[in-house]
């Protein structure tokens, strides 16, 4: 589907079909652990995590000795945020309840990658429940600011190069805004496209499943493994008609965000692609409140239960969000609903009124905050997980200070397909410097 080298399916032919590749990468992810993993904490802890997973090399090895008959994943480890139910794991969701009144079958979307081959890592740090109280990972370009939430282990690890793929939920800006925090690829995609069964929602109706890569074509490479529906498309290498989206909403960037965005823009245009200004959202404060109704409305009923019994031991923050839930009313909520769908429906009309492939945005309002107190505002990412619209982060350069920035991308509703291809295609025009030491991972086993 790529047009462009993808790093998974290097790594991935490498683990299936060359002698001591697995072992190897297990050594080299284990020297990672041990040098980068006790300052970044963007896993759970646990004890005798590579001895486990030498063990389970060693089943898949019985089980498939047949590199040609090996799954696809053959061996690829991949971290799982902890809000994601996996066998042989406990689930603490970043908080303080005791694991056993939140455990559950494990999520579709584990299964369909252990099946495919892949390893569980580990579990990775989210803010508690998925929502704004961060917990202790760092970022790993610059260890006194946050990576972002809600998924910050997961983006932390695969930007440290600790995970080569890692799993992560959106509800507001929980992948596109760590992404860009962490200098990797974010992929949200349509709405309920990823199954969220085995997860523990925050808000069912805002909810996205996504994960996190080094690359674009890396993404769309483990897009059929997980994707709904997925059908292969031939690589895009038209040229773009691309859509900014002027108003309310974009004046939330702030002038470092800005700059980056307008050359982002100035270099698509340089490669062939029309890059035009459109007003929209003129209602944009309105989209908010909206947003976070829906999303305190179906919080407090999620947490109807273990808050009832355990109130006492949620943050302030999350205590906060489900209080303000409970006051909502019924009507205040289906207007909310209704209100999501009209935003959909726009949004999808002016795409295809304009002929827009798609919009582009900044993936967050400027870089990650310094200090672990916030994850940052994902103001930029609200009005496309509230529609539904399929979204990726493209690492977009980095400050002199060394932390990076992001690009933006939001499809149409269902074309997911497109939308991956079409990031792979522009990926190559931006300042993306991949992750390194993978890299030279990879070539050194050449």
């Amino acid at each position: 589907m790529s047009i462009y080298p993808s790093i998974l399916e290097r790594l991935s032919a490498q683990l299936r079909t060359k002698d001591g590749a697995i072992r190897a990468y297990l050594e080299w992810l284990q020297a990672r652990f041990e040098s980068i993993e006790p300052e970044l904490l963007a896993f759970l802890p646990e004890a005798g995590r590579f001895k486990r997973l030498h063990k389970e090399v060693d089943r898949l090895i019985d089980q498939y000795p047949d590199p040609s008959q090996r799954p696809v994943l053959f061996g690829l480890p991949l971290g799982v945020k902890d809000i994601f139910h996996v066998s042989g794991f406990q689930t603490h969701a970043g908080s303080k309840l005791p694991s056993a009144v939140l455990d559950g079958d494990q999520a579709l979307s584990v299964s369909a990658l252990q099946d495919a081959g892949g390893l569980i890592l580990g579990k990775t740090v989210t803010t508690e429940f998925a929502y704004f109280a961060p917990g202790p990972t760092r970022n790993p370009h610059h260890r006194g600011h946050t990576p972002g939430g809600s998924s910050s282990g997961s983006a932390a690890a695969v930007a440290a190069g600790l995970a080569p793929l890692a799993l992560g939920t959106q509800t507001i800006g929980s992948i596109n805004r760590p992404a860009a925090f962490c200098g990797i690829v974010g992929y949200k995609p349509t709405y309920a496209r990823i199954s969220a069964q085995g997860v523990i929602p925050l808000s069912p109706s805002l909810d996205h499943i996504g994960y996190f890569t080094p690359d674009a074509a890396s993404a769309a490479w483990i897009a059929p493994l997980l994707v709904d529906n997925w059908s292969d498309i031939e690589p895009m290498k038209k040229s773009l008609h691309l859509a900014v989206p002027v108003g309310p909403y974009l004046k939330n960037s702030d002038p470092i965000a800005m700059r980056r965005f307008e050359a982002d823009c100035d270099l698509l245009r340089t490669e062939g692609h029309k890059v035009l200004e459109l007003s929209v959202m003129d209602d944009f404060e309105s989209i908010v409140e909206r947003h976070n109704l829906i999303l305190a409305a179906e919080a407090a009923k999620v947490h109807q239960s273990w808050f009832g019994s355990y109130a006492e031991k949620y943050h302030a923050k999350t205590s906060a969000l489900i209080r303000r839930g409970e006051a909502i009313s019924s009507h205040a909520y289906q207007e909310a609903l209704q209100g999501r769908d009209e935003l959909r429906s726009t949004l999808a009309r002016l795409m295809e009124e304009h002929g827009i492939d798609a919009w582009i945005t900044p993936s967050a309002p400027g870089l990650a905050p310094e200090g672990l107190e916030s994850t940052g505002d994902p103001i930029m990412n609200l009005p496309w997980t509230q529609s539904g619209m399929p979204t990726v982060t493209l690492p977009s350069g980095k400050t002199p200070e060394g932390l990076p920035l992001g690009l933006q991308l939001i499809g149409r509703v269902g074309e997911d397909e497109q939308l991956l291809s079409r990031a792979s295609q522009l990926e190559g025009h931006l300042e993306y410097e991949g992750i390194h030491d993978l890299d030279e991972f990879l070539d050194a086993r050449q």
